[in-house]
């Protein structure tokens, strides 16, 4: 069963970026959305993952 957020380090480790990198993207509005929770730990929901890496995806050289 997949699960519906990603930790930070899975987001992380899914893309093989450093942290600040994710970090610097954040501040630049171009990372996707994320959810803080009451411990300040982040999360990233699937389908918001998805759909960013989708946005970022490039056209097909003809």
């Amino acid at each position: 069963m997949a699960r519906t957020f990603l930790t930070l380090d899975e987001f992380l480790a899914e893309l093989d970026v450093p942290r600040s990198t994710f970090f610097r993207w954040k501040a630049l509005g171009q990372a996707p959305r994320t959810y803080k929770l009451p411990n300040r730990s982040i999360r990233i929901r699937r389908t918001d993952y998805d759909a960013w890496l989708s946005s970022r995806e490039e056209p097909q050289a003809a």
